[in-house]
């Protein structure tokens, strides 16, 4: 793989490090607009087990600082104040608003899911919403039109939560189910891998622990309702854009300076590997590393934002 298809896209300034402001969750918006939440470290613990980012947690409630890095450059900044979830996640929704989401979900003394998922704005700075999106949530994404989509691990999908149970679902951005698989699968899932959107389609990749079962690709369209599976041609990704009949997927070498960059075209019915090559990066890759949007995806190596197209010819 040439080095011009992989473009580096951002990382933080030094001036954010020295004030003490940690980059931790991120997103990309439909329209391309990288978004990274900041956090001062001063509302921050650190867990001896887990490595890279997403071992820094934060006390709530707490504050951050949201960048925005456009699609011509420029940057744009939003204070958030009293967040009152621990985040896994982040999404942007129409209307300038931030969804903010903990991977996990518990119950209140009534039996009711607690919420795990905000919607603050960000123009005024207010909480406008807080519900229940499911437990124990690997991957979510945002699409154009404001709904949330998420992918689920085994702890939720056993865990009696009615939506996480089967595995993906989707949600409106004020928190009600909207779309369940209903049978429309290859196979039972077991956990969520990674995101993606392409247009008004949104795609889910997850594996099965079933002894027939593999990894994933779903194909969802929100305005007809058609759902698509094939096999993934690479086991249990962290990355995957496409566009057309073209794919690009990543599968990390945990916490090391590595990936593995998989390229795919839908050949028939199935995803066939046109390409496999070990890349270098200039950071250590841990989870929720990728996210794809209209046929880029979007990789964090260490705190560095790296972005390769689905189709070469556009890096």
């Amino acid at each position: 793989m040439a080095a011009a298809e992989i473009q580096r896209v951002w990382k933080p300034s030094v001036t954010e490090r020295w004030a003490g402001r940690r980059p931790l969750w991120w997103t990309v918006g439909p329209t391309g607009e990288l978004a990274v939440l900041l956090v001062h470290r001063q509302y921050l613990r650190r867990s001896r087990y887990v490595k890279g980012w997403v071992g820094w947690r934060p006390q709530v409630p707490f504050d951050a600082v949201l960048v925005m890095r456009q699609a011509d450059g420029s940057l744009r900044r939003r204070t958030i104040k009293d967040v009152p979830v621990s985040p896994s996640h982040i999404g942007l929704l129409p209307e300038s608003r931030l969804l903010l989401a903990s991977g996990r979900a518990g119950k209140e003394e009534s039996g009711a899911w607690s919420p795990n998922a905000v919607v603050f704005s960000l123009e005024s700075g207010d909480q406008e919403a807080a519900f229940c999106i499911g437990d124990d949530i690997p991957a979510l994404v945002t699409d154009r039109g404001g709904s949330i989509w998420t992918a689920y691990g085994d702890e939720g999908i056993y865990g009696g939560h009615p939506e996480s149970v089967a595995g993906l679902a989707g949600w409106s951005a004020g928190g009600q189910a909207i779309w369940a698989p209903r049978g429309r699968l290859p196979d039972w899932p077991l956990e969520g891998c990674t995101a993606a959107t392409e247009g008004d389609r949104v795609w889910l990749v997850w594996y099965s622990g079933s002894r027939r079962g593999g990894t994933f690709l779903t194909r969802i369209t929100p305005s007809t309702g058609e759902v698509t599976s094939w096999p993934s041609p690479v086991r249990d990704p962290d990355g995957f854009a496409v566009h057309g009949r073209r794919a690009v997927l990543t599968k990390r070498v945990h916490n090391q300076r590595s990936t593995e960059v998989v390229r795919a075209e839908l050949d028939g019915g199935a995803w066939r590997v046109t390409e496999r090559h070990r890349m270098r990066v200039p950071g250590r890759v841990v989870l929720r590393c990728g996210q794809g949007r209209d046929g880029f995806l979007w990789l964090r190596a260490g705190d560095m934002w790296l972005r390769i197209a689905a189709t070469p010819t556009e890096a």
